[in-house]
C-alpha cells in the first residue's frame, strides 16, 4: 500500500502546484501584459479613485443622472455575485408588475415626457448587470437630466452622442451608451 500511496500523494501535490498556482499565475501575467485594462476589471477611474467598471452597471435613480437598464439581481441591483436573469416569462404577473413599476418611476421623474419609453429602460438584461443603454433610451432621458441640472438640452445631447459607441468592429451588437461614463462626464461639468 505504501508503494502506491507515495507516488499518488506526490502526483497530487505536483498537479495541485501546477494547476492551482503555476498555471493561474502564468495566465494572469500574460493577461496583464497583453490586456492590462481588462485584466484589472476594466475599471473606470475618476479623480484618482476607481468608481466602477465598464462591464457592470450601477443603480442611478436621481433625476440628475441617466438611468441604466434595470437589474434583475438580488438582494441589491447590479450584484455581480448574483448575476442572472429573473427567469420571468412574458405571462408572469411579477414581470408585468415590475415593468409597470419601472414605467411609473420613469413617468414620475419626467411627467412632461410623452414619448414612448424604450424597452431597455423597463426590461432587465439576461445577466442583470448590463452597463449600457441604447441611444434611444439615452435620448429619452435628455430633457429630464438637462432640466434637473439646469443645462441646455443640446449640450446634454452632445454628451450622449460623444459617449455613444458603435457596433463592435462595425458588425457585432448594437450602438450603445455606457451609463456610468456618461454620468461621470455630467458630474465633471459642474
Amino acid at each position: 500500500m505504501k508503494t502506491l500511496l507515495r507516488p499518488a500523494l506526490s502526483l497530487f501535490v505536483l498537479l495541485t502546484a501546477v494547476t492551482g498556482l503555476v498555471y493561474p499565475l502564468v495566465v494572469t501575467g500574460i493577461a496583464k501584459l497583453v490586456f492590462p485594462e481588462a485584466a484589472d476589471g476594466s475599471l473606470i477611474v475618476s479623480n484618482g479613485q476607481a468608481v466602477g467598471s465598464r462591464l457592470i452597471g450601477q443603480n442611478f435613480t436621481d433625476p440628475r443622472y441617466f438611468w441604466g437598464r434595470p437589474s434583475a439581481t438580488s438582494p441589491q441591483p447590479y450584484n455581480a455575485s448574483a448575476s442572472s436573469g429573473s427567469n420571468q416569462g412574458p405571462l408572469n404577473p411579477a414581470l408585468s408588475d415590475a415593468v409597470k413599476g419601472r414605467i411609473d418611476a420613469l413617468k414620475a421623474a419626467d411627467p412632461d415626457n410623452t414619448r414612448p419609453i424604450p424597452a431597455d429602460l423597463v426590461n432587465a438584461s439576461a445577466s442583470g448587470l448590463d452597463p449600457h443603454i441604447s441611444p434611444a433610451a439615452a435620448n429619452y432621458q435628455i430633457e429630464r437630466v438637462a432640466k434637473a441640472r439646469r443645462l441646455d438640452p443640446s449640450a446634454v445631447k452632445a454628451l450622449v452622442d460623444k459617449y455613444t459607441e458603435g457596433r463592435q468592429w462595425s458588425v457585432f451588437g448594437e450602438p450603445r451608451v455606457n451609463v456610468l461614463e456618461l454620468n461621470i462626464e455630467l458630474d465633471s461639468l459642474h
